[in-house]
């Protein structure tokens, strides 16, 4: 319906043009036929009272309604024709004979008739017949054009003069007047009024392309070939129809009157004339794009307005493509060593990503997802990805299963296979996702079982393996409103029992250790007590009797007695034991219940987690006061220690040796150590939404910052981080300096640093605007530094010292909104900027921070970076019916063969570079969990380096196949040559994986 819609307003907006051009050709005719008739009567004064009457049978005059022709637009008497009888083509007049009524031709009237009246006529004059008075010619549009010019050629003229610039009209207005004060001189005493074509508005576009094609055809026939209509393939009328009203008026064997602007024609070459057309039917064919029930009428139109061979899209000043995001027209020039734009072939890129590390850990709102394998490796997860981090080899395996956020793990009692739920999540189009849970092989990271698709509802939460029974079960609890507990034979994948659990949030859910039918649940102010019996659950509550009830119960564990310890938000450690029925109190109906059996005070703060060791010893985490204490098996206290402020409260613990242990913490880190010697960080990450990313010009480190105001520099070789200081607002963005000793960063206050990579002292402190900034790049040479903001503003410092000395050198203004990316030219002279409603332009910073109006100039330039999302170069990464904002970045690899792209739908993306044609194929790739929000590649191109979002998680691919040397198309290349070379280096990688795989283990399937 909206495309109807659409395409009806775009129909609608064609009428109106169209009218709007008849009504100012009809303009012109007006004040054209005032003229004629002022000269008519000073060649002719006899002749001025018979203007408005007509030759009656019976020799008596009467005045005549006027109509005009549907032909040329003129008035004729709509009761009497002249005849045509001219011998202009001997050069010679002859008088001609006034045919009677019954002999004079018909004429189609126009809808409109009007009366005309002669003005500056003598009032007093007797008015004659004038085809009575003397013999005059019949008017013809033949005779009334130049000697050699045909219908069609004026029908070309007669659309190149609407198109005239004000000032020619202007001064040919002037000139009419001049020449119709009755007397006035005329240019080599020639004069004839303009002769327009007729207007149909429906049909105007059409008839551009017709007479554009009759009027290439008739310039390549002989000199002596007859003149061709504007009907395509149709004969020149007869002369003695009235299809052709006006003719030059001889008198007394005087030369012809001439049109008073063929002189202006003459001296036009036909190029101009055909560049002129192009004009038009480029300014139509913009009119037309969104219309697709017109789509053929703009082909034609293009197609017609140049010389043979050429491209369509091509403008008067070279070609040129358009898209448009959201209704808005974005128009992008085609570079000059692009010949054929319409044979250029779109090929996968030769080279390919493998996930090679993953940087970050999902502490902060998720438990129990920290465990050690029997391999030595330590198995967690964040966005999209399970990681198996080998402690002592420090390397990672992935499995990248899961389409959408993890949410919870388990591990079965064989300590080989695992159970990951993830969440629901929605598609491109905000359809919702089934979530489900995987039960895979951690050794071969071969999926065994998937369950629960349909099942589920909004995601998995939480999910545990049996334990008396070998595994051989599994119990899940959903997300849905009642967070529905299941329990299913997962081998099979059947679900034996399912019951609705509580309202409230559900934190937790185990298996009894020693009787398989019982289950055991916990979450807001509540622990429920579950039985499995006969294919049903029921359910019994825990009573927290004298004891004050806590607002959540965040963990619990089994003891080696079969108790169950559980921790709170109150700091406290509850033992829970099952008490006989009270038959005194509650009668002979009473059952047994579960109790509060004992309080212990633990933390200052919640108790995130309980671990239970071999020995029957209790570690426990706390949450305010960050401490780790280790408790024997009666509770009573032993060991403590704290973990550092900078890392949060305890998540989650997993034993190494009984010594060792693994710390996951709520700032997205795991540490690893031991009560005596300490904690330190193995995996750190960021816990906000990241948006800044920048690469080193040299080295293989780079540098990232978020919300979470933490400002982290990587090693990409080592999978470390070097070091990470804090901010005093939110980073956004980044850049290096191309001598690569320092970074500058800009904040969400408008606010920027500059810091010293190596000692991470603050160089430079400076505030442009008081919105955030979203961009900052360094020139080529490293002399400037652009500062893109939020206030649509561009700020150009003039950089020293080795990027330690910034002045102000100017400020780009002309976006009509904020800036979103901005590249440097190789020459450091100029600048392309997109902003926030699709506009590309471009600058001349040089010069003085100038805009360049004309864009069609800035073509062929060179771009040290390609990080704009709009571009000639990079339009085939937008998606049919993208909205402007399903692309966040973009990146192009420094040799120039290839283009990341970060999207809105979790994605990433390689495209071949270039890639100006829509509908681009891509290698697409997955493991965000959330919008990726930037990419880079490293100084080498031998990584790709991505950011989530909501996931804060930071995605390290490595970059494999493809050829050495510099890609894309050379100034001395032409497109087939490209696009020869792209498809033979896609055809030698074509036995390649088309999916990325993980660091040191190819996964089975993938």
């Amino acid at each position: 319906m909206e495309v109807r819609l659409q395409a009806q307003e775009d129909e609608i907006t064609l009428l109106k043009s169209s009218l709007a051009d008849a009504l100012r050709k009809l303009r012109i005719h007006d004040q054209q036929m005032l003229l004629l008739k002022q000269h008519l009567i000073a060649v002719n004064p006899g002749a001025a009272r018979s203007l408005n009457q007509v030759c009656c049978a019976d020799g008596l005059s009467r005045s005549c309604r006027q109509s005009v022709s549907s032909q040329d637009g003129l008035c004729h008497p709509a009761s009497s024709q002249v005849a045509n009888s001219t011998g202009e083509e001997n050069g010679h007049s002859h008088t001609p004979k006034v045919p009677s009524p019954r002999q004079r031709p018909s004429c189609q009237d126009r809808a409109t008739q009007t009366e005309l009246t002669l003005q500056g006529l003598d009032s007093g004059q007797e008015r004659v017949p004038l085809a009575l008075t003397r013999a005059v010619q019949s008017l013809s549009l033949e005779d009334a054009l130049p000697e050699g010019m045909s219908v069609a050629q004026e029908s070309l003229s007669t659309l190149e003069e609407g198109d005239l610039e004000e000032e020619d009209e202007e001064d040919e207005e002037q000139e009419e007047r001049a020449g119709g004060g009755g007397g006035g001189r005329m240019k080599d005493s020639s004069w004839s009024p303009g002769v327009e074509e007729a207007i149909q508005p429906t049909r105007l576009i059409r008839r551009v392309g017709a007479e554009a094609q009759d009027h290439n055809g008739a310039s390549e026939d002989p000199a002596g070939s007859a003149p061709q209509t504007p009907s395509s393939g149709s004969p020149a009328p007869p002369k003695d129809q009235c299809h052709s009203p006006l003719s030059p008026i001889l008198e007394d064997g005087k030369k012809p009157l001439i049109r008073r602007n063929s002189e202006r024609q003459m001296r036009e070459t036909p190029d101009r004339t055909k560049q002129r057309l192009g004009k038009k039917a480029a300014s139509s064919a913009n009119l037309l794009a969104r219309s697709p029930s017109l789509e053929s009428r703009a082909k034609d139109l293009i197609s017609s307005s140049g010389s043979q061979g050429s491209s369509r899209g091509r403008t008067t000043q070279g070609q040129s493509i358009k898209m448009f995001l959201r209704g808005r027209p974005i128009t992008m020039y085609i570079p000059s060593n692009i010949q054929n734009y319409e044979e250029l072939k779109m090929d996968l890129p030769a080279e390919k990503l493998e996930l090679d590390w993953v940087y970050g850990y999902r502490g902060r709102d998720c438990r129990a997802n920290l465990y050690l394998l029997p391999s030595g490796e330590a198995v967690y997860f964040i966005a999209c990805v399970v990681v198996l981090y080998h402690l002592s080899q420090r390397t990672q395996r992935h499995y990248r299963k899961h389409t959408d956020c993890v949410r919870c793990l388990a591990i079965h009692p064989d300590k080989i296979r695992v159970a990951s739920g993830q969440t629901a999540g929605v598609d491109k189009d905000g359809k919702p996702l089934q979530p489900f849970v995987h039960i895979w092989d951690s050794g071969t990271l071969a999926t065994l079982q998937t369950i629960g698709l349909g099942t589920f509802e909004r995601g998995v939460s939480s999910v545990a393996f049996s334990q008396s029974d070998s595994g051989a079960s599994l119990c899940v609890v959903d997300e849905s409103n009642e967070h529905m507990l299941s329990v299913w034979d997962w081998a099979k994948g059947i679900k034996q029992a399912e019951v609705k659990s509580t309202n409230e949030a559900v934190l937790a859910v185990e298996f009894n250790p020693g009787d398989s039918s019982n289950i055991i649940t916990s979450g807001k102010s509540h622990v429920h007590f579950w039985t499995l019996s006969g294919g049903a659950l029921t359910k019994k509550q825990g009573i927290f009797g004298k004891y004050k009830k806590p607002k959540f119960i965040l963990c619990f564990v089994f003891s080696l007695t079969g108790d169950v310890l559980t921790g709170d938000s109150e700091g406290n450690i509850l033992t829970w034991g099952k008490s006989r029925a009270d038959t005194k109190t509650l009668g002979k109906g009473a059952k047994e219940t579960f109790q509060i059996m004992r309080q212990t005070r633990a933390h200052e703060g919640s108790v995130f987690t309980l671990y239970v060791l071999q020995g029957g010893a209790l570690l426990s985490g706390g949450g305010k006061d960050r401490k780790i204490i280790r408790w024997s098996a009666d509770l009573a206290p032993e060991r403590e220690c704290e973990i550092p402020e900078q890392f949060g409260a305890v998540r989650t613990i997993a034993d190494v040796d009984g010594e060792e242990l693994l710390v996951g913490t709520t700032r997205n880190a795991i540490l690893r150590g031991t009560f005596s010697d300490g904690f330190v960080a193995i995996v750190q990450g960021h816990v906000d939404e990241m948006w800044g990313l920048a690469t080193h010009p040299s080295q293989n480190v780079f540098l990232t910052c978020g919300n979470d105001k933490q400002l982290c520099l990587w090693n990409a070789e080592e999978h470390s981080l070097d070091w990470s200081t804090t901010l005093e607002e939110s980073g956004l963005c980044a850049d290096f300096c191309p001598s690569g000793t320092v970074v500058s960063v800009g904040l969400n206050t408008g606010r920027w640093l500059v810091l010293d990579l190596r000692t991470r002292e603050l160089v430079s402190d400076l505030t442009d605007g008081n919105e955030q900034l979203s961009v900052m790049r360094y020139s080529p040479d490293g002399s400037y530094l652009a500062v893109g903001s939020h206030d649509n503003f561009i700020y150009i410092y003039g950089v020293s010292e080795s990027g330690r000395r910034y002045t102000r050198f100017g400020k780009c203004t002309g976006h009509s909104s904020f800036i979103t990316h901005l590249d440097w030219s190789k020459d450091g002279k100029y600048i392309m900027s997109n902003s926030g409603d699709y506009e590309i332009l471009y600058w001349d910073v040089a010069g003085g921070c100038k805009l360049l109006r004309n864009r069609y100039e800035s073509k062929d330039r060179e771009w040290a970076s390609y990080t704009c999302v709009l571009g000639f170069h990079v339009m085939g990464v937008w998606l049919e019916g993208s909205d402007g904002t399903d692309i966040n970045a973009l990146c192009r690899s420094h040799n120039e063969r290839m283009v990341a792209m970060a999207d809105d739908f979790c994605k990433v993306h390689l495209f071949q570079y270039p890639c100006p044609k829509p509908k681009a194929p891509s290698h697409k790739y997955e493991g965000h969990g959330s919008h990726v929000t930037n990419v880079g590649f490293t100084s080498s191109d031998s990584h790709l380096l991505s950011l989530g979002g909501k996931d804060t998680c930071i995605l390290q691919w490595r970059v494999t196949g493809g050829a050495s040397g510099p890609g894309g198309w050379g100034r001395e290349h032409q497109a087939p040559a490209f696009t020869a070379s792209a498809s033979a280096s896609a055809s030698a990688s074509a036995s390649a994986s088309a999916s990325s795989t993980s660091t040191n283990s190819p996964e089975p399937g993938m």
